[in-house]
């Protein structure tokens, strides 16, 4: 009896996958934007927006996570992953209203760091499960 393909093995990205990369590239805007606070007026339009983007797509991955995880009944390990992740969010959100660029700066490089190392896992695990089983 054949087994049904998911959407990772026929090609496509999953919902968590496109969530952490929504949510990658919102941080990376926010890198970006927070050099522009430095040079021109509009960065701190720009860094505001991104921020509330960011939040939301740390939301975005929290709720993919609960989703992927519950019809299958897999492992909820990336749902702890994605909620430790909403926390810093918050605690960045935070810092930034509080001006505290001391924290805020550091927190967001390893907030960008981290979101890049679950991208990159998750980038892998679809390439492992397009390949087939190992030898």
């Amino acid at each position: 009896m054949a087994t049904p393909r998911t959407t990772a093995e026929q090609g496509g990205f999953t919902f968590p996958q496109i969530a952490i990369a929504l949510q990658t590239v919102a941080l990376f805007f926010q890198a970006v934007t927070a050099g522009l606070l430095l040079s021109s007026s509009h960065g701190e339009l720009l860094h505001g927006i991104g921020a509330r983007v960011m939040y939301g797509a740390s939301m975005l991955y929290v709720l993919a996570a609960i989703l992927a995880w519950r019809p299958g009944g897999g492992s909820p390990r990336p749902i702890l992953y994605a909620s430790g992740f909403l926390v810093l969010a918050s605690a960045q959100v935070v810092l930034g209203i509080a001006r505290m660029p001391s924290l805020h700066v550091p927190l967001g490089v390893l907030m960008f760091g981290l979101s890049l190392l679950a991208l990159g896992r998750t980038l892998a695990t679809r390439e492992r499960a397009r390949s087939g089983p190992r030898p």
